[in-house]
């Protein structure tokens, strides 16, 4: 890549270094100030920036340097408050702000400007909530430090998500218990009685196991929770052996991470019809329907998932339907039963 006027790569044993100095090579050569190593990365250029006496070291004026700082921070690097897919999707989704108002003042932007761009992702609107929760993670950030006066995200809606991850029936649970074995067996399972996030699943083992459940804090939002083991999980681990460390194991003996656990599950699917269009992510909502027909409460299914109240509600919004027009069916059955029961026929035959 081209590097800005003033900054210089050095090579050496093997390894690249970047400097700036100002009329490097001359007789008003400037100090020669290091750089961080990956000119692709924001901490490059913000300390370019400061290097070069344009921002300090706070600097957010344009919407690029509020971006940097914020992706800089502690509250997005740190992986106890964000994990690497979340980082992942913020970097993507706030590269569209970059490309739209980059050296734009970040004190001029508002809500109205974020609107813009989700009326422009309207045909993608997966893409565009991502980008609507970064921008909302990156102004509670901004404002919680003053970097802003007003928040970004005031009034922007997200879309109304279609269709999503559907919970899976009693029949593909059953193919589970039939047609998988070994790691793929045991981790569906986790997600099945857990209704842990795959960033979680993966790293459970044998010492978060506390007074007859799993005592984790979550990687994603930090939320620490307690997960009973149910008795049908109870019986799949009294099978595995007890050794330190995840109880997901690749072949090599390394633990798995979500992604390669994800594709190596979508291959077996691949082989299984009955399988076909579920997902591992859909277990989370069929741990929440299991739960609620066990008679949970809303807020003790939250303590037991981590989920926020909402999510748990959408979820249940099918199951607790569905569950009601059961018992109207029952309902009617017995009202009519009750209605034959008075006819003159039946008055008549009683009192002959």
């Amino acid at each position: 890549m081209e590097l800005p006027k003033g900054v210089h790569r050095v090579r050496s044993r093997g390894r690249e270094y970047f400097y700036l100095q100002v009329g490097r090579g001359t007789d008003h050569a400037g100090p020669r100030t290091r750089l961080p190593d990956d000119p692709q990365t924001p901490e490059f250029w913000i300390a370019l920036r400061q290097a070069q006496g344009l921002v300090s070291a706070t600097g957010t004026d344009t919407v690029n340097a509020l971006i940097d700082a914020y992706e800089t921070s502690p509250a997005f690097t740190d992986p106890d408050k964000l994990s690497d897919g979340t980082r992942n999707f913020y970097r993507r989704s706030l590269k569209i702000a970059r490309d739209a108002w980059g050296e734009l003042p970040s004190a001029k932007l508002r809500p109205v400007h974020v609107q813009a761009i989700m009326d422009g992702l309207s045909q993608t609107k997966g893409k565009a909530n991502n980008f609507l929760g970064a921008m909302r993670a990156l102004s509670a950030w901004a404002s919680a430090r003053g970097h802003i006066d007003t928040s970004l995200t005031e009034g922007v809606k997200p879309y109304a998500a279609k269709g999503g991850h559907k919970p899976w029936t009693s029949a593909q649970i059953e193919q589970v218990h039939e047609q998988l074995t070994g790691m793929l067996r045991r981790g569906v399972l986790l997600y099945v009685y857990t209704g842990q996030r795959g960033s979680d699943v993966v790293r459970l083992g044998w010492t978060d196991v506390d007074e007859g459940g799993f005592a984790l804090r979550q990687r994603k939002t930090g939320r620490e929770v307690w997960c009973p083991i149910v008795p049908e999980l109870a019986a799949e681990m009294a099978t595995w052996a007890r050794r330190p460390g995840p109880f997901l194991l690749q072949d090599n003996g390394k633990p798995y991470t979500r992604k390669l656990f994800s594709k190596h599950f979508a291959d077996a699917r691949d082989q299984i019809p009955a399988l076909a269009g579920a997902t591992l992510h859909g277990l989370r909502c069929t741990a929440v329907v299991r739960l609620r027909r066990a008679g949970l409460s809303t807020g003790q299914i939250s303590d037991i998932t981590g989920m926020s109240l909402a999510m748990i509600e959408r979820y249940c919004r099918f199951a607790d339907k569905k569950a009601s027009g059961q018992a109207a069916l029952v309902s009617l059955a017995r009202t009519r039963e009750e209605q034959n029961c008075k006819t003159p026929e039946n008055w008549k035959a009683k009192n002959t």
